[in-house]
Formats: C-alpha cells, sequence, structure tokens
C-alpha cells in the first residue's frame, strides 16, 4: 500500500506525513467508519512528539470536516488509545506516534469501536478513500452537520485503574525497588503512578519530554540507563518503554537485559501454572528464537507464528483461541489484560511472576537457553524487490542446507532492510551473515 505500513501511517513529519496528508486520511477514516457510527465520536490521543501538535489539529480538521465529532486527550499510551476507545463508546480511536522511531518520525495508527487494529482490508479501503478526491470533497459537510472537538485531561485515570485491576488483587509491590525509564514519552506520567499505588518504590528515568527527546539515547531501545541505574540503586528489576508505552524490556536485578523471547516464555510458562492461559498455546513471530519453541513443547504448548507486527500476532491469536503472544522485540499481548501490546501491563504480568515465584529475576525469566542468532539492519536507498535481486535465492537456499533458518524482510516502518540468521553453530552463522550484508549493501546501495 502508498500509505499504510505494518503499524498505520508512518514517516517524516511535516515531508511525507505532512499536515495536508494527516486530513486527508483523517477525513478517509471519517468517511469509513461514518457507515458503521454508533456515536459519531473518534478518540484521538498522541505522544510527546512536537510535531503532534501539527498532526493532531490537521485530524481533527479532517474528521469535523466530514461531521465526526472529536474527544481529545493528550499524550497517552498506545494502548489506552485501544481500551479508552471502547471505555468512552467511540466508533473509532486514532493514536499519533511513530512509537520506536526518532522524534523526526510521526505516525497515525487506528483502532475501532472494540479497540482493536485494523486489519489490511480496513486499511485498503481507507487508503482507497484517501486517493479518492472527488468522494473526498463531495463528503465535507456544512452547517449544523459540521463535528465538535472537546478536549479531556482526565480520562489517564481509567486507564490507571484498568492496569490496576490487571494485576492480582492478593499481591503487593510493597519492598520491591524497581527503575522505570518512560523514554521520554507517552507512558512518563501513568507508568510511576501506577508502580507507585501498587506500593514499589520507583526510580524514573527519563519522564521529561520536551517534544525532541522521545527515544533519544534511552527507553527500550537504549536500556544501558536502566541497567546502570538497577545496579546502582541495587533495584530487583528494571523496565524501559519504548514512545508510545507499547513496548517493554526488562533488565534483572544484575543489571542484565532479558532477551524478549525468554520474557514471553516466563510469562506463558507462569500463565500456565496459574491456569490462565488459554488456547493451549501462545503465539510469537517468524523471528522467535527456536529454542522457545522448543521450551513450548516441553510444556505442552503449541506456538504459532505470525508475520512480524503485533497486529498479526493479535490475529492468529483471535484465530487459535490463545489470549498471550508477542514480538521479541517486547511487544507483549495478554488479551485479558489489554486490547493490544502494553508495555506496563506486561510488566505487572512480569512482577506477578517474580511475587508468585519468590525468586530474583535473573532466576525465573531465563527459563530455556536460545540457539544462537543474530539480527542486522542495514539502511537502505531503495526497497528493490527481493525476488528480483539476482543471486539471492541461491544464497538463501544455501543458508537451508546448513540447517540456518533465515528471515530477510523489509522494514514496514523505515527505509531499512532486516536480515535475521538463527543456527546452532555461532561461528557459521556469524560468518554467512557477514556474506549477506556484504551482498546486500552492493545490491541494494550501490
Amino acid at each position: 500500500m502508498e500509505f499504510f505500513g505494518t503499524d498505520g501511517v508512518r514517516g517524516e513529519a511535516g515531508s511525507f506525513l505532512s499536515a495536508q496528508l494527516a486530513m486527508k486520511v483523517a477525513m478517509a477514516a471519517g468517511i469509513y467508519f461514518k457507515d458503521k457510527a454508533v456515536t459519531k465520536k473518534i478518540l484521538v490521543g498522541k505522544d510527546t512528539r512536537r510535531s503532534g501538535y501539527m498532526i493532531e489539529n490537521a485530524i481533527v480538521s479532517g474528521l469535523t470536516a466530514v461531521g465526526y465529532d472529536v474527544i481529545e486527550i493528550g499524550p497517552m499510551p498506545t494502548p489506552a488509545i485501544a481500551f479508552l476507545t471502547a471505555n468512552m463508546r467511540c466508533d473509532a480511536g486514532i493514536m499519533i506516534s511513530a512509537s520506536h522511531n526518532s522524534f523526526e518520525d510521526n505516525g497515525i495508527k487506528f483502532f475501532d469501536g472494540n479497540g482493536d487494529k485494523l486489519n489490511s482490508d480496513v486499511e485498503k479501503q481507507i487508503e482507497a478513500i484517501i486517493n479518492n478526491d472527488e468522494l473526498l470533497n463531495d463528503s465535507a459537510v456544512v452547517g449544523k452537520k459540521i463535528g465538535q472537538a472537546k478536549r479531556i485531561d482526565d480520562v489517564i485515570g481509567r486507564y490507571i485503574v484498568q492496569l490496576k485491576n490487571s494485576f492480582p488483587k492478593d499481591l503487593s509491590l510493597q519492598g520491591l525497588r524497581i527503575v522505570l525509564d518512560a523514554a521520554n514519552g507517552a507512558g512518563y506520567k501513568v507508568g510511576p503512578t501506577v508502580l507507585e499505588e501498587l506500593g514499589a518504590e520507583v526510580i524514573v528515568l527519563h519522564d521529561k519530554p520536551d517534544g525532541f527527546n522521545i527515544n533519544e539515547g534511552c527507553g527500550a531501545l537504549h536500556p544501558k540507563d536502566v541497567s546502570d541505574a538497577v545496579k546502582k540503586y541495587r533495584a530487583d528489576i528494571g523496565f524501559g518503554l519504548d514512545g508510545d508505552a507499547d513496548r517493554l524490556v526488562v533488565v534483572d536485578e544484575k543489571g542484565e537485559v532479558v532477551d524478549g523471547d525468554q520474557l514471553i516464555g516466563a510469562i506463558s510458562l507462569y500463565l500456565k501454572d496459574q491456569n490462565l492461559l488459554k488456547g493451549n498455546g501462545i503465539v510469537t513471530t517468524v523471528m522467535s528464537n527456536q529454542g522457545l519453541d522448543d521450551s513450548m513443547k516441553k510444556a505442552g504448548l503449541t506456538l504459532h507464528r505470525s508475520a512480524v507486527g503485533d497486529k498479526n500476532v493479535l490475529e492468529v491469536m483471535k484465530k487459535e483461541g490463545i489470549n498471550f503472544g508477542g514480538e521479541q522485540s517486547g511487544h507483549i499481548i495478554f488479551t485479558d489484560a489489554a486490547k493490544t501490546g502494553d508495555g506496563l501491563a506486561s510488566a505487572l504480568q512480569t512482577l506477578a511472576l517474580l511475587l508468585r515465584t519468590k525468586k530474583p529475576a535473573s532466576q525465573v525469566l531465563r527459563p530455556f537457553d536460545l540457539y544462537p542468532q543474530k539480527l542486522v539492519n542495514i539502511q537502505v536507498k531503495v526497497k528493490k524487490p527481493l525476488d528480483k535481486i539476482k543471486g539471492l535465492s541461491e544464497m538463501l537456499s544455501a543458508l537451508e542446507k546448513e540447517d540456518i533458518r533465515q528471515l530477510v524482510r523489509y522494514s514496514g516502518t523505515e527505509n531499512k532492510l532486516r536480515i535475521l540468521l538463527e543456527a546452532k553453530n555461532a561461528k557459521i552463522m556469524n560468518k554467512r551473515m557477514d556474506e549477506l550484508v556484504d551482498f546486500f549493501q552492493k545490491a541494494l546501495n550501490a
């Protein structure tokens, strides 16, 4: 698609994602949802990027121009938008965020009235409307039909209550010392509040957003500060959120980062032990480590794999009747607690696991050994179709003969090629990775 990627519309704010495009996207979404309108209200939230002001105003203009009423709630985590859209009986929800990207980028994510992300078919329909100038012009309303907008600043309390209710009522965080890195993003208020209200002592990092420092050397993508703070303050555990707080990275009490697949495995086994796991399995993506698959089989569980992207994980979860899944990057979905990936809800499940087992994070969050795996991202000028790259199929076939699992794909949100290799022999895997990187550098950036 021209505008929608793996997670909504995303790109550099002011160039690709201009005010004009944001308005057209909003108008198109309003036209689509209007046919199914129940309350004629759409919720709009954002993260802490400066460009959010520009895009928010453009979206409000686009929605009201086609007759929708808008509720603006300001900076809030993406999972909060999913929850509040359904909780406040809105026809749809919009989150303005580029998630883990740097401040120059921004994006527009959509949720339906149930708080679920839109599937590809719906995105294609909205994109077709974006490209239909005649329909956009004809759908503009006048007079008393023009929508209105209002800002509500106190809905954060609803989301805080929802998060606290997802934590077992017989447990308390009293006596736990936790480091939380808010990434100068959307979770900078709600994160510390939830943990403190549940009784924890919280050391908060990077909770002073200025519009430009979101994700900058901090949070889930850069957990060094969390690791250092855990060791400095002798904390029990550390958490790093990303810019819109739908992703979680965990650091154990020794200051070491817990692999995302090991975290998913540990929580899966905990949920199974508590009789909270539905569907006798979990869902991860094609990028998840084979060690996780082996661990689930040993526990009598089935691991289902989806395409990359938390919305793809969720689609398979619904299909298989499963309530837990996620990505090794930190998007973890427990549908009993949240509609989509939720960094804070995942942190609370991790803490419940620690309290139930009465063991340190370094012991309980690594329930299996990982296969050697390596992921390399290459910046590319043009996303040339992979099946058109001469010699690539032969290289990939050679990897399979050496029992090296591979996944080569373009990022859906950035101009990057992602190469993942996994094998039992790390030395050979690293050598083949060097060869692949050299091959793609010449094929895509010559």
